[in-house]
């Protein structure tokens, strides 16, 4: 088993279209349905795949391509402390007092890692200066556990 680190900035509309940060259905809109949802989905379908946005479901940034894996781990604590070291470089951005305090990120990167090593994923997302949003996800990997079909393409 080994993480993955993922890391996502920028404008919270962007970040808003969930209809690019899900998966299209598994098929397609019916024979004769309207042409802007028949259009819509071939859209979705072939951005989804290599958007940058960050998916729904934190699994879902397997199928994304391999550039955008920052990191690679084997083990949780090392993937966490990634994760710890984002916090801190981005904790002065925050657009919340609370979520910068030293003590709260330091349970954030041992939670973390606790999540971790029992083979879950994680994510986090946090309003920066508006209208900025930053999301910081770590993907387990071998098999992942929330959805086991998703080959580890970034090995």
């Amino acid at each position: 088993m080994h993480h993955h680190g993922y890391l996502w900035t920028g404008p919270k509309e962007r970040f808003d279209q969930d209809a690019l940060r899900r998966p299209p259905p598994p098929e397609p809109p019916p024979a004769g349905s309207r042409p802007e949802l028949i259009q819509r989905y071939r859209e979705v379908a072939a951005e989804f795949p290599t958007a940058d946005l960050p998916p729904l479901e934190t699994a879902y940034w397997l199928i994304k391509p391999r550039s955008l894996v920052r990191g690679t781990w084997e083990e949780a604590k090392e993937a966490a402390s990634w994760l710890g070291e984002r916090l801190a470089e981005y904790a002065p951005r925050f657009a919340s007092r609370r979520e910068r305090e030293n003590t709260r990120l330091a349970r954030l990167e041992n939670a973390a890692a606790e999540r971790l090593r029992s083979g879950a994923d994680v994510s986090y997302g946090f309003y920066l200066e508006r209208p900025s949003y930053l999301h910081l996800a770590l993907v387990t990997c071998s098999p992942n556990h929330s959805m086991p079909r998703l080959v580890c393409s970034a090995g």
